[in-house]
């Protein structure tokens, strides 16, 4: 849990909203068609001195949904084959809930009255996670249903570069090109890079409101 004096700091820094990086790996780009193979959260805390950092990673292979349609290309993308015996998928109520869990723990450590999904084109994992809601009937998910920080339009203006593996490194963060595309490495350099983001606004905004000091003649 969070030191006591945090809670309503993080939840006034985001206007009420618990960060939570996601990323999913899928079949295809249709929410509502194409398969959500994979997902991974990472909740975004902050400490007691309002610096932003990632929490633990919580992840889980999904079972497609029946009648999902799965794109051949995709799985060449990010690697993923559904019949693998020891993938160890688990049907979407139950990965939604392992996800969902931590989230509504945190949300609660920081007074936080829902949460927002941080994305790299955010709107597209938004619309698995919301598809996947709405499939299996599950009552009033913890994000937003719209609103998301994304870390395209963040990293285009702190960096110039709206590629994650660009705008990672041009925040001077390592990048490994054979890990990408996995829900897990993805939502890990996601969530760096957000919080680098942030934390350099803080940083800039502390140096703008520090007092001069006046040395006397």
């Amino acid at each position: 849990m969070p030191p006591s004096s945090v809670p309503s700091q993080l939840a006034e820094r985001f206007r009420g909203f618990l960060p939570v990086v996601v990323d999913v790996e899928t079949g295809g780009f249709n929410a509502e068609r194409d398969a959500l193979l994979e997902i991974a959260i990472a909740v975004v805390h902050m400490d007691a001195e309002g610096w932003v950092h990632a929490g633990e990673i919580v992840s889980t292979h999904v079972q497609p949904f029946e009648g999902a349609n799965i794109e051949p290309r995709a799985l060449e993308i990010n690697g993923i084959d559904p019949t693998h015996p020891f993938r160890d998928a688990r049907p979407e109520r139950d990965a939604l809930e392992l996800v969902f869990a931590p989230i509504r723990r945190a949300m609660r450590d920081y007074g936080c009255q829902r949460a927002v999904l941080v994305g790299h084109n955010a709107p597209f994992d938004l619309g698995f996670v919301n598809a996947a809601i709405k499939r299996t009937g599950y009552k009033r998910g913890p994000f937003h249903p719209f609103s998301t920080f994304d870390t395209v339009s963040l990293a285009g203006l702190a960096y110039g570069q709206t590629v994650l593996s660009k705008a990672a490194q041009a925040a001077g963060m390592e990048w490994d090109g054979a890990a990408a595309h996995s829900a897990v490495y993805d939502t890990e350099r996601t969530a760096a890079l957000f919080c680098r983001v942030v934390n350099r606004w803080k940083e800039l905004t502390d140096a703008y409101e520090r007092p001069s000091t006046i040395v006397a003649a």
